[in-house]
């Protein structure tokens, strides 16, 4: 399980820090109720992961709180790499939007969670809920659409299941998909190595899936066509990786609750604080638009093809340079750097000189979106 409600945990490393519990109320098990704020990546979502997943599937792995867990396996040779293991959960609707549908969102956002361990995915798994009545042509669509997604990322779908359920108690189709990878000897991704003076590097414009889910969702037209980012990110890491290694301390795809909620993930789970400038995180105008109309902060909102990096300061500009000449790193940016702050805060420097605090996203603010 990953700290967006689907975070699972990864590595053999030392205890974690004491975690402050003390930012939301705590959850009454005896009367409350799941309501959708707690599937939206905030601070909801984090509270239900430690106070009921964690607390009853507590062990070394989960606790680490990573998008994957790095497993020890009594047969694996870890000289020849350590096997890494992700899995995630696909509800978006609509079930196709711009750029993009459920079946490749499903096969990319695994893969990605693999990536995000500094692991090179090897194999999925594939879970498909169906909704009694539901069209065999658009399953068709998806499940193409599914396997080409596979087939571009070189990651096979190698076993899998399939359950119908009766009409009126699904909405269409939901996907689960798990990976497997490969973790090289040498390389220690976590979200707890983060440092002060350390740079964090963003693979390019952020907010573009999460407008176009709901551009399709609200039947809104804009002027220009926003088309979700979902691609798989693998090939990006392992140039990352290759680039400099060892520099690389910290990998995150900002889905749900976007940049500004990942980014608090991390330096929680780091014991450090942030700073990030305002005029360097890349936004394409049209959906700095699309959010200014509807209301929404492109920093809270859902991405599908990028990644946060936190990394060494010294091999920043090497690794900018290298995500730069990668096609899925050609917006690549400097965004800031992490700072020693108690308080864990991630700042903005805004573009008038000020400060602000840029916190967890409180509640839900577009559900369904992956």
């Amino acid at each position: 399980m990953r700290t967006d409600i689907d975070q699972a945990a990864g590595g053999e490393a030392p205890a974690p820090r004491p975690v402050k519990k003390n930012y939301i109320r705590p959850l009454d098990i005896r009367r409350g109720r799941i309501d959708m704020g707690h599937g939206a990546g905030g601070k909801a979502a984090a509270q239900l992961i430690e106070e009921l997943f964690l607390a009853a599937f507590d062990n070394p792995f989960l606790r680490q709180g990573d998008d994957g867990a790095v497993l020890a396996l009594p047969a694996f040779d870890p000289a020849e790499g350590r096997l890494v293991m992700a899995t995630d959960g696909h509800v978006v609707s609509p079930l196709f939007f711009p750029g993009g549908n459920v079946g490749c969102l499903a096969v990319h956002g695994t893969v990605n969670d693999v990536a995000m361990m500094g692991a090179r995915p090897l194999y999925l798994s594939a879970s498909f809920i169906i909704e009694e009545g539901f069209p065999l042509a658009d399953l068709q669509r998806i499940v193409t659409s599914m396997a080409a997604a596979a087939r571009e990322a070189g990651v096979p779908v190698v076993t899998g299941d399939t359950k119908v359920v009766e009409q009126g108690k699904g909405d269409g189709v939901f996907i689960s998909t798990t990976g497997v990878g490969v973790l090289p000897a040498g390389v220690h991704i976590s979200g707890r190595h983060a440092r002060p003076g350390d740079v964090l590097l963003l693979s390019g414009t952020i907010g573009d899936h999460g407008v176009a889910v709901l551009s399709q969702r609200e039947s809104l037209a804009f002027e220009t066509a926003i088309e979700s980012d979902t691609a798989a990110l693998h090939t990006l890491v392992a140039a990352m990786l290759e680039a400099a290694p060892g520099a690389v301390r910290v990998l995150r795809d900002p889905t749900r609750g976007g940049l500004a909620t990942t980014l608090n993930e991390v330096a929680r789970q780091s014991g450090v604080g942030m700073l990030l400038r305002e005029a360097d995180i890349p936004v394409r105008p049209q959906v700095d638009a699309a959010c200014e109309l509807l209301g929404l902060d492109p920093l809270y909102v859902a991405n599908e093809g990028k990644l946060i990096a936190v990394v060494a300061p010294e091999a920043a500009e090497a690794l900018l340079a290298t995500m730069r000449a990668h096609p899925l790193g050609a917006d690549a940016a400097r965004i800031g750097e992490v700072t020693a702050d108690p308080h864990h805060f991630v700042q903005m420097a805004t573009r008038f000189g000020g400060r602000r605090v840029v916190d967890w996203l409180s509640g839900e603010q577009l559900p369904r979106i992956c």
